[in-house]
């Protein structure tokens, strides 16, 4: 679909219940805090789930240390959004790739929470971040166990994202572990466009994370940020699993392996 830029709020009546499953805490605030926020304003339940504390977000504070900081901002940034419904999966930060039972977490979640939608990274990890791979496999992988009952969303960018931003993404570093999903417009299953309030919440979110923003905003300045997350985009997945997925299989309920 091709949006109009006039649109500013997302149309969320056929979201229902909403669950996202993130890597990091800060993922859900960047990728679908301004969603999560209209979500909760017309009363949808909203569930995150993070992978891990973020412990080694810093090379300056110890990881135990960190974890502690990083959910106090968890809790500061969903409070921002209205969400009330958060649980941490209790894996190592950057070892998701290796970890055992992931799939099998998420799948307990989709039993438990019975949504209607699902937001995660794509294959791709939006960033390419092994966590981020990783964590999408888990949750593709459980909502493919569970029947592909509810609607599964990948969180992507758009060429215009690119085009507007490429130059400051290289400058940064995004894409360090490789290269960065796009989407054309008219392929979106979703796309969120944020101005006045709505943005104001979402960058407040955002901005919550204060152990891993506050660095950024200085190198960019405030403005800046700002629009560059001003908007999110989602494809839809595909409830097939392609030829090369290689995730590890798992039952539809059940805990960590």
């Amino acid at each position: 679909m091709t949006v109009p830029e006039e649109r500013t709020r997302p149309v969320t009546e056929e979201l229902g219940t909403v669950l996202g499953v993130w890597a990091h805490p800060d993922d859900e605030a960047y990728l679908s805090a301004g969603l999560m926020g209209a979500l909760r304003d017309a009363g949808h339940r909203v569930v995150v789930a993070t992978a891990t504390y973020g412990e080694q977000g810093s090379a300056e504070v110890p990881p135990d240390e960190l974890a502690a900081v990083r959910e106090d901002e968890m809790r500061a940034s969903l409070t921002m959004v209205g969400v009330l419904e958060h649980c941490w999966l209790g894996y190592r930060d950057g070892a998701c790739a290796d970890a055992d039972g992931g799939v099998a977490s998420v799948a307990q979640l989709i039993a438990e929470i019975e949504p209607d939608t699902i937001l995660t990274f794509g294959p791709d990890g939006m960033t390419g971040h092994p966590d981020h791979c990783a964590v999408s496999a888990w949750t593709t992988a459980a909502w493919r166990a569970s029947g592909a009952r509810a609607r599964l969303l990948y969180a992507t960018l758009t060429p215009g994202f690119h085009a507007e931003w490429g130059t400051l993404n290289e400058r940064i570093g995004l894409w360090v572990y490789g290269s960065p999903p796009v989407t054309p417009d008219d392929e979106l299953a979703l796309y969120v466009a944020l101005a006045g309030a709505d943005l104001d919440r979402k960058i407040g979110a955002v901005l919550a994370h204060v152990s891993q923003t506050t660095g950024l905003v200085t190198a960019v300045g405030p403005d800046t940020f700002r629009r560059w997350w001003s908007a999110e985009a989602f494809v839809a997945a595909n409830p097939l699993p392609d030829t090369t997925d290689r995730t590890e299989s798992a039952p539809v309920t059940g805990g960590a392996e």
